[in-house]
């Protein structure tokens, strides 16, 4: 058996031009092989085709033909975020230009724990997370695999910063990944502080940081995983700089809208925070992992600094190649930032703005289009692009079974949440390519579904 070709190298590009058009293939031909935004069955029947295509996962004598079969496989068991009727997370369909970025850095596989091993992308690295810290109003960012290692990273630099102790305060209407960080990293047991109408209660803050002591960190939310609400963060920074208590914001969903002058108003306060979690695999439309976590001090990020010789010597150091230990938690990682250069260069601030304006119209309309509609109830007009909604009348269960019985039959994909004592099925609504047809058709599909 010949040594099989490389990915980079003089004979790089020459290997790869047949195995992209394999890959494009596999992907058309199992995306009609699917037939929907998922496929239809349920976990038994994906598993099962899933097993038969693959067969056996080490064979003594390897198949030429397995790029083919186990992308084919894949795409036609996945859910694919680019359907209209896929929209129950934040789940982005990347954008073409992005996931092309992506094959680059596959191809080149740069580590950015030395600079050795990534020069430019060390460099790009810095040129980007720059740009988007100031886009934040803070001073520098590091790169994350999203906002659960930004938030923990977040907590971390807290807890640092007083000393080896503090006590994390956050609504409760906050991300899990919060309190799961605060168990990690052996802080305290967190302050829930009530979010009656799914934001952080202001008045409530104000009595729990007037009763606690020791250094404080409260974690607001610029747009929560169930409606897409943002807490009122000039309220909470006026009162974490009242109480002396340090500010995170968890914007990995509502970040996004930074880029766009219409909503930009909504995140009014961001710039107050010590830190800010973002996250461009939800309103970025890039290839998963796009994470940042914004810093107002950078001084903050010296607390990450780690020595290893054989990465960072001292005398290399000082003769200039840069220090990229106390850039990340991680050792190695690939740059993630390229693909979000691209998509910065290539579209611009308007470009993306643009994109956030569409997907928030979209929101907008689908909730005009239920609150016209006499079998459905909707929550309330949506903050960004999440639509809470359900069928009148319907029971729990019956709004329950509904959502299983679409994902079962890979017809549509639904979120659902529980507010108000009551459990909604909601519409995340992340695809810029949306028609009017679609989401109408969203409704009918629902209407259909539900028990007369």
């Amino acid at each position: 058996m010949s040594t099989p070709p490389l990915a980079s190298g003089p004979e790089g590009s020459s290997a790869l031009r047949p195995l992209l058009d394999t890959v494009l293939e596999a992907l058309r031909d199992g995306r009609r092989a699917r037939g929907g935004p998922l496929p239809a069955g349920g976990p038994d029947a994906v598993a099962a085709r899933l097993r038969t295509a693959v067969a056996d996962v080490l064979p003594d004598h390897g198949d030429p033909d397995a790029l083919r079969t186990l992308v084919h496989a894949l795409t036609a068991g996945a859910a694919d975020p680019a359907d209209p009727l896929c929209a129950a997370h934040l789940h982005c369909p990347p954008l073409a230009v992005a996931a092309a970025a992506d094959l680059a850095v596959s191809v080149l596989n740069p580590s950015l724990d030395s600079w050795d091993q990534a020069p430019a992308a060390s460099e790009l690295e810095t040129l980007v997370t720059g740009t988007l810290a100031r886009l934040a109003g803070l001073a520098d960012a590091l790169v994350t695999t999203g906002g659960t290692e930004s938030n923990q990273l977040a907590l971390l630099l807290a807890r640092e910063a007083h000393g080896g102790s503090v006590r994390l305060v956050h609504g409760a209407n906050a991300h899990h990944s919060l309190p799961r960080a605060a168990w990690l990293l052996g802080l305290p047991e967190p302050v829930v502080v009530p979010a009656p109408a799914g934001t952080l209660d202001p008045a409530a803050l104000d009595e729990a940081l007037t009763e606690l002591h020791g250094p404080l960190l409260v974690a607001a939310t610029a747009g929560t995983t169930d409606a897409g609400l943002i807490d009122p963060l000039p309220e909470i920074a006026a009162l974490c700089a009242a109480h002396g208590a340090r500010l995170h914001i968890d914007a990995a969903y509502g970040g996004g809208l930074l880029f766009s002058d219409r909503h930009r108003p909504a995140l009014t306060g961001l710039d107050a925070a010590h830190t800010v979690t973002l996250d461009l695999h939800k309103l970025g439309w890039q290839p998963v992992a796009a994470g940042l976590l914004a810093v107002r001090d950078a001084h903050d990020l010296t607390v990450l600094h780690q020595h290893a010789d054989y990465l960072n010597a001292d005398d290399d150091t000082e003769a200039g190649l840069p220090d990229l230990l106390g850039r990340s938690l991680r050792t190695t990682r690939r740059p993630d930032v390229l693909k979000i250069a691209v998509t910065l260069k290539t579209l611009g601030r308007t470009g993306v703005a643009a994109l956030v304006d569409q997907v928030c119209a979209h929101a907008t309309r689908l909730a005009e289009l239920l609150e016209a509609h006499p079998r459905f109830e909707l929550y309330d007009r949506p903050t960004i692009s999440t639509v809470l909604f359900r069928p009148a009348e319907a029971t729990d269960d019956t709004v329950a079974d509904l959502r299983r019985r679409l994902l079962h039959e890979g017809r549509a994909v639904l979120g659902r949440t529980r507010l108000d004592g009551r459990l909604w099925l909601k519409a995340t609504l992340l695809n810029p390519h949306i028609r009017p047809e679609d989401l109408a058709g969203l409704l009918h599909l629902v209407e259909g579904t539900t028990p007369r």
